[in-house]
This record gives C-alpha cells, sequence and structure tokens, in this order.
C-alpha cells in the first residue's frame, strides 16, 4: 500500500466512524492506516536529523535543489563606521631632514652628524642612550647584539628605521622609547628585524617599562619589512600613548604578558601580525580599537583581542573593524572582547575560543563581512546589552545549554539584513516589533550533518554543515520569505562542486537526506523548535 492508499483508506475509515457517531481522531486513524501500509516506502530514509517541531516527520530522499548563491542583503549600517583616520600619522606629513646611524657589532658604531646640534649619544657596554633636543631627526638602527638597548629620549617626533637589526638585552627593554612624542617605526624592506628583552629589568629611577619594544608616545608602523618580538618579562610592544599600524610584517613569538599593549588605542589600517601570548593577543586597556585592514593570527591564553576599560565612563572602549581578515585562537578567554560597542562593517574573521567568542559590554552591531565565531563552553556572540544585524553572513556556535549561539539577555535583537545562523543549547529571540527580516529558531542538530532548508516548491533558504550538536539554530536570512511554507532536511548530500563559507553552502546542489519538519513564515520572528534563553 502507498502513502495515497493508506490516506485514503484512512478518510474512508474517517467517514466510517463519523456516520456511526463514534468520536476517534483522524490522526490515530492515520496512525492505524499506516500500520496497516506496506514498508517499503520507508526503506528509502536516510537516517539522520532530529525530528523537531511543526508537522510531520515524513521521508522525502532523493531530490535534488540548486544551492542558491544569493548575496546578502543589507541595509543602512548602525553603530560606528569612523576608520579613526589621523593624517598626523602619515609619513608623508612630516619632514625628517638628518640621519644618525647605530650599527651593533662586536663594537658600536655610531654616525651622528648632529653632534653639537642637539642630539647627543653614549654608550656603555652595548647599551645606547639618545637624547635630543633637534627636529627633524631620523635614526636607522642595524647589526646584531646579544647583550644590548636603544633608549631614546626625545623633545621631538622623530623616525626610527629597523634595517637587519637584531637586540636582545639581558636586563630591560630591547628598544626603550622614554618620549612622550611620535615616533614613526620603518620596517626597511626586505629585512628581518629580532628584538628580545630579559625576564627581569634594572630600574632605572621612576621610569616605566611596559615590553621588549615600549614607547611613552605614539608607535607609526610602517614599511614591508619583518620585525620579531620576543617578552620574557611582561608585553611584546607596548605604548603609553597608541600604537598604529600601517604596514608591516609583525611577529610576536611569545610574550609573557600581551603581545600588544597599549594604553588609548590600537589602529591597523594593514600589516601582517603572528601574535602568540601567554595573557591578550591585543589589549587597550583605556582605549578603543579600530582594525581597518591586515591579517592577524591570534593565538593567546586570554582574550584574543579586547578593549578592557570599565571603570572610567568617560573612556569608551570600543571595537570597530572595518576589514581585515581576522583570525583568533584564545585557550582560556574571549576571542574579541569590546567593554562598550562593538561594531563589524566588514572583514573575514574567525574566533575559535573557551569563552564567549565574540562579546560587548553595551551594544553589537553586525553590518557586513564574514563572521564566525565558535565557544567551547560559552555564547557564541554575546552582547550584555542588544544586538543589530543589518547585513553580512554570521555563523554563532555555543555550547549546549544555557549557552546561546547570540545572546543579548533579553534585550532588543534586531535583524534587517544579511545572514545569520546561531546554535547552541539555546538562543535569544530577535525582537518582532523591529525586526524587518524573517527569523526562525529550530530544533537539535547532529554534529558533522548537513541541514538543508527549501521552501515547498524546492527553493533552497539553507544548506549548512553543522560542526557541533545542538539543541537550537536561529536562523535568518532574505532568503527566506513571508507565507512561504518550508521543508527541513537533515543529512542528504551536496555536490562536489559545491561550496561552502563557515558552513554556509553558497554553490552546488543539495541532494535531500530525511525531511524532518516543515514550518510557514506566518509571522517574522518564527519559533518552530528550540529553546529561547534569557
Amino acid at each position: 500500500m502507498n502513502k495515497k492508499e493508506w490516506q485514503s483508506q484512512a478518510r474512508s475509515l474517517s467517514e466510517f466512524f463519523t456516520i456511526r457517531n463514534i468520536g476517534i481522531p483522524i490522526s490515530s486513524l492515520l496512525l492505524v492506516a499506516s500500520l496497516m501500509a506496506c514498508s517499503k516506502d520507508s526503506d528509502n530514509i536516510t537516517a539522520g536529523g532530529t525530528t523537531t517541531g511543526g508537522t510531520s516527520s515524513t521521508a522525502t530522499t532523493g531530490s535534488s535543489v540548486a544551492i542558491d548563491s544569493v548575496s546578502t542583503t543589507s541595509t543602512a549600517p548602525e553603530g560606528n563606521t569612523a576608520i579613526a583616520a589621523n593624517t598626523d600619522d602619515l609619513l608623508a606629513n612630516s619632514t625628517f631632514s638628518s640621519t644618525v646611524t647605530i650599527g651593533f657589532g662586536s663594537t658600536v658604531n655610531i654616525s651622528n652628524p648632529l653632534s653639537a646640534k642637539g642630539v647627543t649619544i653614549t654608550e656603555s657596554n652595548g647599551d645606547v642612550i639618545i637624547t635630543a633636543t633637534a627636529s627633524e631627526v631620523a635614526y636607522e638602527l642595524s647589526g646584531t647584539t646579544t647583550n644590548g638597548s636603544v633608549k631614546i629620549y626625545s623633545d621631538k617626533k622623530f623616525k626610527l628605521t629597523l634595517n637587519g637589526v637584531n637586540i636582545t638585552n639581558a636586563d630591560g627593554p630591547a628598544i626603550n622609547i622614554q618620549s612622550g612624542k611620535r615616533a614613526f617605526i620603518i620596517l626597511a624592506d626586505g629585512t628581518t628585524n629580532t628584538l628580545a628583552d630579559g625576564t627581569t629589568y634594572t630600574a632605572s629611577g621612576t621610569e616605566d617599562m611596559k615590553g621588549t619594544f615600549f614607547s611613552e608616545g605614539q608607535l607609526i608602523f610602517s614599511g614591508t619589512g619583518n620585525l620579531s618580538v620576543k617578552s620574557n618579562n611582561k608585553h611584546a610592544i607596548a605604548s603609553d600613548d597608541y600604537i598604529r599600524v600601517i604596514s608591516g610584517n609583525i611577529t610576536v613569538t611569545g610574550a609573557v604578558s600581551d603581545g600588544i599593549h597599549t594604553k588609548d588605542a590600537f589602529i591597523a589600517d594593514g600589516g601582517t601580525f603572528a601574535i602568540t601570548a601567554s595573557n591578550d593577543g591585543i589589549q587597550c586597556d583605556e582605549g578603543y580599537i579600530v582594525i581597518n585592514a591586515g591579517t592577524f593570527t591570534v593565538n593567546s591564553v586570554d582574550k584574543g583581542i579586547s578593549a578592557s576599560y570599565d571603570t572610567d565612563t568617560t573612556i569608551d572602549p570600543y571595537i570597530t573593524i572595518n576589514g581585515g581578515t581576522i583570525n583568533v585562537t584564545s585557550s582560556a578567554g574571549e576571542g574579541i572582547e569590546s567593554k562598550s560597542v562593538l561594531t563589524i562593517n566588514n572583514g573575514v574573521i574567525t574566533v575559535n575560543s573557551k569563552d564567549d567568542g565574540i562579546n560587548a559590554g553595551t551594544f553589537i552591531y553586525i553590518n557586513g563581512g564574514n563572521t564566525y565565531a565558535y565557544s567551547t563552553s560559552n555564547d557564541g556572540i554575546d552582547s550584555n546589552g542588544k544586538i543589530t544585524v543589518t547585513g553580512g553572513k554570521t555563523v554563532a556556535v555555543g555550547t549546549t545549554a544555557p549557552e546561546e549561539g547570540f545572546d543579548c539577555d533579553k534585550n532588543t535583537f534586531k535583524v534587517t539584513g544579511g545572514i545569520i545562523v546561531g546554535i547552541a543549547g539555546a538562543t535569544s529571540l530577535p525582537t518582532s516589533t523591529v525586526t524587518t527580516q524573517p527569523c526562525v529558531t529550530l530544533g537539535a542538530g547532529t554534529a558533522n550533518q548537513l541541514i538543508n532548508i527549501q521552501s515547498s516548491d524546492g527553493v533552497e533558504a539553507l544548506t549548512f554543515l553543522i560542526p557541533r550538536a545542538y539543541a537550537t539554530m536561529l536562523f535568518s536570512s532574505p532568503k527566506l520569505k513571508s507565507t512561504t511554507t518550508y521543508k527541513v532536511f537533515t543529512g542528504g548530500s551536496v555536490s562536489a562542486a559545491s561550496t561552502n563559507v563557515n558552513g554556509i553552502y553558497t554553490g552546488g546542489t543539495y541532494t535531500a537526506g530525511t525531511q524532518s519538519t516543515t514550518f510557514t513564515m506566518s509571522s517574522t520572528v518564527m519559533k518552530v523548535g528550540g529553546s529561547v534563553g534569557p
């Protein structure tokens, strides 16, 4: 007996009992009829998936649909779009007319054309101290010392070129800038420069010394050369003002504390970063972080990238990501954390962390980019305040309940564009009064299995490779259409030509597995299955 035949038999039974006024529910009759049916149809069902809310769990196998490559739609961006531009940070806007060279080796060779014009240099056992009152001075360092250092006192801004210099200092920073003025650090093209400090520092009065490469003032990095820094005492690169990287290749091979540590700001307009740190990868402790471009690989024990100040309301520790490729792995802390507002406007962001993948104190805005946030023991994306999504492709993976893929503690969660997939034990539910793009929550999924959502007429809305088992999925996309009925499949397969970004397939063909549920988008925000958290 096929499906149509047993449905027909059920209707006949219903009519029979209705005529005789016997009140047997049609659902019970359908069950009876199904047990009477031949089991041949079920032999073709592909195992996998968990039946969740919605209608029946009838299996449909073998049919294929094209994976829709529609791009995300975006509405007007919200949050912070500033790039922290400052024309004073451009080397082209400054003039340096005199050059002082220092070459390390078996002896230290110093060429100082300004010895009688405001630049005094002393050297003792490889330790070089520069004291300058002159303007427009450029310094160039080269050579190798296994027990030396460079300390600079300057009343004016200056340029410091690292031209193949290797400095190890057993009792302090390798480069120690005791000046609050702007320092332009040039990584000379084609060079490799290495800096290392000692495990203990010899005090110098009340001077602050926070890392292998330390400055009291702004550090502005540019050039195409390489800088490798090892910290054995505290931070690798540190400024009590701000750090801006325009270009260059910076590697922190290890840091006892932070890889890059600043007080007021960290700004990246480019560059390549490979950072390994025992505390934070990049931390701004009393200010903001703006990443406009650059390639980042951060491996940290605590937070990967953090603007962490939260004790003074006059300081706004925000993070804005306007671009770049960012890969963060944190073994104990958050991946990316702002104690204020975190805005993602663009970029490719991948976070794997023990604590929250991405966390903000007051607000998270996602306007664009491709973001993947995976937490092994907490929320994927967590705002202690509100969340707004206007664009981009975002996958947030949390752990089991009560942790969530997207978590905003029952504060406003607005979705007006983009594609979001959140999986975990639970989810915050988008706020229906402000959300304009269809959103749906679904029930459990199995690790390493495909889930596919397609309309009843075979138009694909989502094909996703599940990275870990979950109890709740939150999905929103411009592919979801109001008043449309959708079928959910688990298992199945994708064609060899299929492509995916963070598990979301953007091309190819999906061949259906087991149909687990159906739902109709009868409202903008639908709860079909899963759990809604606090």
